[in-house]
């Protein structure tokens, strides 16, 4: 049976991470007290004893042991199905959250009734506000004016620094706070997404439904990765391709064939010296 009184549900989906998961959940026990707060973990087919050590060290987690690495979507969907929590923080296993973040994020959800997902600043681990943490929906015009700042003015479209509150078309995923009712409209991510834009489709289905999405600043933490993206050449393939299949299910085929020739036009650009 429930608990009609849990307020929060930690969620951390695992591949490979043994040191950095051990210094998270230190980091999160102490927010099991009174049945208001549950963690969750689940482990992606680690090969590194990730598994095993949360069973020993902390018998107080929820593990979820796959057996073959299932990917970001789905493994939160699993366990998404037995969560408890009003509200649910999907959190990397790579963040550093310093104390008061999370009830930073609880209290300006429970003040926002009509936003559905929040996200906080995310940092780098030398302090710097951390880019892509927030978007617009990656429309073509958006694509094109993005890709034009960067060639042409050598800069981001975006504030990461921004110091207010913002309403936005989506957030990362790497700590992401949702409202149950929200969440419940939508049914979880869309498993078609093993990585990369899973995080902006789930934002847009929910906002479909009539939730707000704010990236909120005034809270704060730090992502230690999310910076490998651009030196590595097999991740940007996988993100180019969740982004052509994210084109598939909310464009039209028009809009698909721009996103073809828009990007082989902005990575041999990209190229040129």
């Amino acid at each position: 049976m429930a608990v009609i009184n849990m307020i929060l549900s930690i969620i951390i989906v695992n591949w490979n991470t043994h040191a950095l998961l051990h210094a998270l959940l230190t980091t999160l026990v102490p927010h099991l007290q009174q049945d208001q707060a549950e963690i969750i973990v689940v482990d992606n087919a680690s090969e590194d004893g990730s598994a095993a050590m949360v069973a020993a060290d902390f018998p107080e987690v929820t593990l979820i042991q796959n057996a073959q690495n299932v990917g970001f979507a789905r493994a939160n969907n699993q366990a998404l199905t037995v969560a408890q929590g009003r509200y649910l923080l999907l959190l990397n296993t790579d963040t550093l959250v310093p104390p008061g973040a999370i009830e930073g994020l609880l209290h300006f959800m429970d003040t926002h009734p009509a936003v559905g997902a929040c996200s906080p600043r995310l940092l780098t681990a030398e302090g710097q506000p951390q880019a892509f943490a927030f978007g617009d929906d990656p429309t073509p015009a958006y694509l094109l004016r993005r890709g034009l700042w960067r060639l042409l003015l050598k800069r981001p479209l975006h504030d990461w620094g921004v110091a207010q509150v913002l309403e936005v078309a989506w957030v990362a995923g790497t700590c992401l706070m949702l409202r149950r009712e929200a969440l419940a409209r939508v049914k979880g991510f869309d498993e078609a997404f093993f990585m990369y834009f899973e995080d902006v489709d789930l934002c847009r289905r929910i906002r479909h439904h009539g939730w707000k999405i704010c990236y909120v600043p005034t809270v704060a933490i730090t992502h230690l990765g999310g910076q490998s993206l651009q030196q590595n050449p097999a991740a940007q393939d996988v993100y180019y391709e969740s982004l052509r299949s994210f084109y598939g299910r909310h464009y039209p085929p028009s809009f698909r064939l721009w996103l073809v020739l828009g990007l082989m036009i902005y990575q041999r650009m990209k190229a040129l010296p």
